[in-house]
């Protein structure tokens, strides 16, 4: 690709700003967050979920996940959840714990070869300032298929520059193990990534509630 990436501190006055309109302009942008750097782009445009795929040559068998900076924001993505889901919600997030919801019909369905979406709030203030300016985030972690994933802007520019727009620096992130994720979409919960959050603090946490 011709396009050079830009790479703006995410500490610049403005940046959010700057992020937001290439968001709304269809762009891919990088950014840090409480475990690697990930890229992102509306999650509303079916185009700007193309170019993520294209980006980091991901398989279209594997869904986008969704990044938001708060809880109302679920209602652009999901239909009503059940008070066992907003529960576990109130208790861990934001945080390592992704949760797998039915899709609203509203989303483009390039998203998820299934009827169902990934959702987290990061653990990130930062991060989640920025989703609040840009909206809910179609965002998988920033590097090429089958490569490692980055902790720093530079190993970020080393494997995607000039295929995204813009690179939020905001130093060395912590790294770790990537979330839990819990299948909310059937009747039972059902662990489908082991993660930092165990299925059994997540019961223990709806038990002591009933």
């Amino acid at each position: 690709m011709d396009k050079k990436t830009e790479i703006l501190s995410l500490n610049d006055p403005g940046v959010f700003r700057q992020a937001a309109a290439i968001i709304q302009a269809g762009g891919v942008i990088a950014f840090p967050t409480d475990t690697v750097y990930g890229i992102g782009g509306s999650v509303f445009d079916g185009k700007t979920i193309e170019k993520i795929y294209d980006v980091k040559g991901r398989s279209h068998l594997k869904a986008v996940p969704i990044l938001l900076g708060d809880v109302v924001d679920l209602d652009q993505i999901s239909s009503p959840l059940a008070p066992a889901v907003l529960r576990i919600i109130s208790k861990f997030w934001p945080g390592a714990l992704t949760l797998v919801l039915p899709a609203s019909s509203s989303l483009p369905k390039n998203i998820s070869p299934t009827p169902t979406v990934g959702v987290r709030i990061p653990d990130l203030d930062q991060v989640r300032n920025l989703l609040r300016a840009t909206g809910p985030l179609a965002a998988t972690s920033a590097n090429l298929s089958g490569e490692p994933s980055a902790l720093t802007a530079d190993e970020v520019l080393q494997q995607l520059d000039g295929r995204i727009d813009l690179i939020l620096d905001g130093g060395t992130v912590q790294g770790g193990q990537a979330s839990t994720v819990l299948d909310c979409s059937g009747e039972n919960l059902k662990i489908l990534r082991e993660g930092p959050i165990s299925l059994e603090s997540i019961l223990r946490e709806l038990n002591e509630r009933d």
